[in-house]
């Protein structure tokens, strides 16, 4: 089946297409005759949608491709053709110049160097067509710590996620000692500020659980399937607010007052679906709606002296709570002789 688009026909093309197109190109050029099963292997795609491809390929590029039945697959009957960089909008050769950039935030991941040399090969055929790509060292996105972990326990996790296999392994949680042993459905891995995460069914718990890649020990994947729950999908549990990783089973209203500069970072961003700001003399107060308690109280910290906590009561306690254990550990220091503290006069702050 061939297509009977006409070029202008072709900006209607999901945009995942054209690196794909570009893939199979370079195979098709690499001069190792791959098929429509090889290809859609590689890539994790269907064959038709391969097929539809190299005949987009000979249609509308007028890529010389021809099938070798001795060596069963594709091959260029013109050695040394490649697809032309004006196939794309110079939008879109920047658009993946940029995810290139983008990559760092998952550098030392598993997922990096595989990544990388995937959109390397894509970009190579352009390469020679956009000069300067000035791009390169104008946008840039900034390191963030990384937490590293051993590959193999993304591998394994990556299986079970494929294969719906249920995982074992031992955990370290923030809260004891030692690792435990965890029996675990996975449902999704989610990244969060060099951070990864899996999210999934607890069976010890009887529940959804967060569980950091890196106090995972000796992972295993058992022979045990399971039917993922049509209604997993960590975004829709956060109720709105975005906050990263952490949620829990209640819903609850938030209000924050934020003064000096934080106020006007709270006003720069976009903290859930439904906040609102309202300006107050000497700040704004944040209120919205989540389910991400862990985070907001995490916020409120971060911002030290320009946050103070409304609502919930919870929320004022815990951030008391941790007050008071600052000013514990403060006056710890100072008794002991630590002059490195720096002396303050409001040494009754609470």
């Amino acid at each position: 089946m061939c297509y009977t688009l006409n070029m202008k026909d072709r900006k209607t093309l999901p945009k995942t297409a054209l690196a794909r197109i570009y893939f199979i190109d370079r195979e098709i050029a690499s001069g190792k005759y791959p098929n429509t099963r090889t290809l859609a292997k590689a890539y994790e795609t269907g064959t038709a949608t391969v097929s539809r491809d190299i005949d987009f390929m000979r249609v509308m590029l007028n890529a010389p491709v021809e099938y070798d039945y001795f060596h069963k697959g594709y091959y260029y009957t013109e050695k040394t053709f490649r697809l032309p960089a004006t196939f794309t909008s110079a939008e879109e050769i920047m658009a993946l110049g940029l995810a290139k950039t983008l990559l760092s935030l998952y550098q030392n991941t598993p997922i990096y160097d595989a990544a990388r040399q995937l959109l390397e090969t894509i970009t190579a055929p352009l390469d020679d067509t956009v000069q300067p790509r000035w791009y390169e060292d104008r946008i840039i996105v900034p390191p963030v710590p990384q937490v590293p972990f051993e590959p193999e326990i993304w591998r394994t996790i990556c299986e079970g996620l494929r294969e719906n296999h249920i995982l074992t392994f031992e955990y370290r949680s923030v809260w004891n000692d030692g690792c435990h042993p965890r029996r675990v459905r996975p449902w999704q891995l989610l990244f969060d500020n060099g951070a990864w995460y899996l999210y999934g069914y607890a069976e010890e718990r009887r529940g959804a659980r967060m569980f950091s890649l890196s106090r995972i020990r000796n992972i295993g994947l058992t022979d045990k399937t399971f039917t993922l729950p049509a209604s997993v999908d960590y975004r829709a549990h956060t109720d709105g607010s975005f906050l990263g990783v952490y949620t829990d089973d209640k819903k609850r209203r938030f209000r924050i007052a934020f003064y000096n500069d934080a106020a006007l970072r709270i006003q720069e961003r976009r903290w859930a679906a439904d906040q609102s700001i309202e300006e107050i003399p000497d700040g704004v107060i944040l209120s919205f709606t989540g389910t991400q308690y862990g985070k907001v109280l995490e916020l409120v910290l971060a911002q030290g002296r320009d946050a103070l906590p409304l609502e919930p009561a919870e929320l004022v306690e815990d951030w008391l709570a941790n007050l008071r254990d600052m000013q514990k550990r403060a006056r710890g220091r100072h008794i002991s002789g630590d002059t490195s503290l720096p002396k303050t006069k409001e040494n009754n702050i609470l």
